[in-house]
């Protein structure tokens, strides 16, 4: 039987959240996932129908959620439905919702010296399904700071700071990037990389998005 993942764009425009969520149906499709794409955050409101999916992924940054939107994804990913995702599309989502931040891991706190900053990711964790067989890599683009759930499994990291700001004086820190977590039954799984689709299908980034996908979803199997 098929896996089901359903995708769920928009917010600010700026994220190219279309485009991005393009890429990521055509990836699993070509993996025989059965994809519905929404541009709607109704699209949440049945819960029966989001326990039945495989996979959720949001992408969808700067907006805001109503009560009823959100229930029916936190109790889905306590069920044991995957959620996957990147950048501000799941991680700076929705502002003011604490529980959201609290399944996702994380939340979008600044990208000191904005879009166009050149910094390496590098590999914590090879022997991950997600990381396995990557290096490390460069990247121009924002560079995500984050407040993090210290309960994560930090995949991949970046040294900060690179760009000056008022977080300098504190000296370095390894921020993480990709990482994985467990929401009751549900594993979630994050990439902050993703500014734009450019980002998103730079060839060090998509594999590892591909497969953040599929882990969530339990299709490890569906890889090449």
């Amino acid at each position: 039987m098929a896996k089901k993942a359903l995708i769920v764009w928009g917010g600010w425009a700026g994220h190219q959240p279309k485009e991005v969520a393009d890429i990521f149906a055509r990836e699993l499709r070509e993996r025989t996932f059965e994809v519905e794409v929404s541009d709607t955050l109704d699209a949440f409101l049945d819960g029966e129908k989001l326990k039945k999916l495989d996979l959720i992924v949001p992408i969808v940054t700067m907006s805001t959620i109503k009560g009823e939107q959100e229930r029916p994804v936190l109790e889905a990913v306590k069920s044991g439905v995957g959620i996957a995702g990147c950048h501000g599309g799941m991680c700076d989502s929705f502002r003011n919702n604490v529980d959201w931040q609290f399944m996702t891991g994380g939340q979008w706190v600044a990208h000191p010296g904005n879009d166009g900053v050149e910094y390496t990711v590098n590999i914590r964790n090879p022997d991950h399904f997600i990381t396995a067989g990557a290096a490390d890599f460069k990247v121009k683009s924002e560079q995500y700071y984050m407040h993090v759930d210290p309960g994560l499994q930090v995949l991949a990291s970046t040294a900060f700071p690179t760009a000056d700001g008022p977080h300098t004086p504190n000296g370095h820190i390894d921020m993480p990037v990709i990482w994985t977590k467990y929401f009751g039954k549900g594993r979630v799984a994050y990439n902050s990389l993703g500014h734009q689709a450019n980002i998103v299908a730079q060839k060090e980034v998509l594999p590892l998005m591909v497969k953040a996908l599929l882990w969530a979803a339990h299709a490890e199997n569906l890889w090449k």
